[in-house]
């Protein structure tokens, strides 16, 4: 079950004055794939989703173009912890509703659900980053900004699930923090058409330029080639 994708015209033109990356230099590159795990994909999870079920294939696609060219890959696992340094505030979960304990349950570090699914093509130098918020960039313990520190990326194509929540914040964090974002409408899954398009229409007026996986490959080679 893919997204039918719809981006406004208008939309896509307001948004080139703030970001249209037509060539993006793969060594300056990283593509962040978020939460392409158990919990959020498989039938018989709390959260399972046949939209996420259905990006898997751009998403690996994406990952095999950054790689290819000489980009970074990180996938990231929202996780819950205990851990008063990486938990979440009491009053945001409702431990007497059975579907938060569920989630909660599944989403522990070492539990069935909270690892990537197998679909997903993790290479050998790829990173896996736990994560304890929605944004990878709000996580208390900074894994993400850490493996990004002193490389020199500049550049992040966001891939994953869910569009509107995991994906979307990540992504306008990384813009207000000052990186080019490249956001994938056709590797990015919510939980309906209605969520996902709403997220792509304010996110390309305002934080990044989003573009379809099939150009990817385009935009990747155009930025290594010489000045």
């Amino acid at each position: 079950m893919a997204h039918t994708i719809s981006l406004p015209d208008w939309a896509i033109a307001r948004g080139r004055v703030h970001n249209d990356f037509a060539r993006i230099d793969p060594a300056s590159t990283a593509l962040v794939a978020i939460d392409m795990q158990r919990v959020f994909m498989d039938p018989g999870e709390v959260f399972g989703n046949p939209y996420a079920r259905a990006v898997t294939a751009n998403v690996n696609r994406a990952a095999a173009a950054v790689r290819g060219a000489g980009g970074r890959v990180i996938w990231t696992r929202q996780t819950t912890s205990d851990d008063p340094r990486w938990a979440m505030p009491a009053w945001q979960y409702d431990m007497t509703d059975e579907t938060v304990r569920r989630a909660v349950a599944a989403m522990q570090p070492g539990a069935p659900g909270q690892a990537i699914h197998p679909a997903l093509d993790v290479a050998r130098g790829d990173l896996v980053l736990d994560k304890y918020r929605y944004s990878a960039f709000m996580c208390p313990a900074r894994a993400l900004e850490t493996a990004l520190a002193g490389t020199g990326v500049d550049t992040l194509v966001i891939a994953g699930t869910l569009t509107n929540c995991c994906c979307e914040s990540t992504a306008r964090d990384a813009n207000m923090m000052g990186y080019r974002v490249v956001f994938l409408a056709d590797a990015t899954a919510a939980v309906t058409d209605e969520e996902h398009n709403a997220a792509l229409l304010n996110l390309r007026i305002m934080f990044a330029d989003v573009r379809r996986t099939d150009e990817l490959d385009g935009m990747l080679a155009r930025g290594s080639e010489p000045r």
